[in-house]
């Protein structure tokens, strides 16, 4: 049997934190569960506690002198003290359906599988996380990825490089992976990025491991939206989406860069940050950047993120 740990950053979660912890205890195959409480203002610390006590598979880490430092942080605090030769995450306001390990229990059979993922359903928690959450994107009822896949595959459809439309992304609940490969690879949550972080480490794992689908045609997690979500609070190509879109794309054009990967790729991940780098220039400056770059490199017309606009 696998054994795994779950790492759970904690911050403000006092509504939700027991529901997501009693979601991923009753799992033979999870052996800890680590809450990364990240400063919380509400009562999340005391429930933490309160967790730990009753549960001896909960385990409670704040950072030095109880500092807030994001969701990257706190999700590699939770690496640091794990245990468990493989690792899953969840956010506080999510749970783990039943069918969670399903695929991890058949797959990880293979010593050359590095990670399990899988699709996640969504429930609205509040009316107003309802509405905002419908009102900036079409109804999402499974977060998910087109077809099976894995290895290189992974990477190349996460890059929007293969021939049939794979997925842009999956959601961090529904990934198992193996903590030595974390490790050999030096994989961490960029903690300079206040969002995205979870985004930036897929496409970085994907590239380093062999990852493999799971179960993509059903909900594994479950994505709760409540009227605080930081998915609810920006629009797509606003100028704030396109900011965050930009920080998250310059460091993966930074990592491609370090670790001069192949051509094809570098050249991809380029192409995305620039595109986003347009699309943040003003004025009459902008259009002559454009130019220069389209000259210099057309594939940018080719991308699905070619200038993408923003509102004011």
């Amino acid at each position: 049997m696998i054994e795994i740990s779950v790492i759970i950053p904690v911050y403000n979660a006092a509504e939700f934190l027991e529901k997501a912890v009693n979601s991923a205890a009753h799992f033979d195959e999870v052996k800890e569960i680590i809450l990364a409480e990240d400063q919380s203002t509400d009562h999340s610390l005391e429930i933490c506690k309160k967790l730990a006590f009753e549960n001896s598979k909960v385990r409670v880490f704040q950072h030095p002198n109880g500092e807030n430092r994001g969701a990257g942080a706190s999700r590699n605090l939770g690496i640091d003290h794990a245990t468990c030769d493989f690792i899953a995450f969840l956010d506080a306001d999510d749970y783990y359906l039943p069918n969670r390990f399903d695929a991890e229990k058949k797959l990880f059979s293979d010593s050359n599988v590095e990670g399990i993922f899988g699709a996640i359903g969504t429930e609205y928690l509040t009316e107003k996380g309802k509405q905002e959450f419908e009102s900036k994107f079409k109804e999402i009822s499974l977060s998910t990825v087109n077809y099976p896949a894995e290895g290189e595959e992974v990477f190349r459809g996460l890059l929007s490089l293969t021939p049939k439309t794979f997925g842009t992304s999956f959601h961090l609940n529904s990934l198992t992976i193996r903590r030595n490969s974390l490790k050999q690879y030096n994989i961490r949550f960029n903690e300079t990025l206040r969002v995205h972080q979870d985004s930036e480490l897929i496409l970085r794992l994907a590239y380093h491991c062999h990852l493999k689908t799971g179960i993509i045609d059903k909900a594994i997690a479950i994505r709760g939206i409540h009227d605080d979500n930081r998915i609810t609070k920006i629009i797509r190509y606003t100028r704030q989406y396109n900011q965050r879109q930009l920080l998250l794309w310059k460091s993966m054009n930074d990592w491609a860069v370090l670790n001069r990967i192949s051509p094809e790729y570098k050249k991809r991940i380029y192409l995305i940050y620039k595109s986003f780098d347009l699309s943040l220039k003003t004025g009459l400056s902008k259009y002559g950047n454009i130019l220069l770059e389209v000259i210099k490199n057309p594939e940018i017309l080719k991308t699905k993120y070619r200038f993408t606009y923003y509102n004011r």
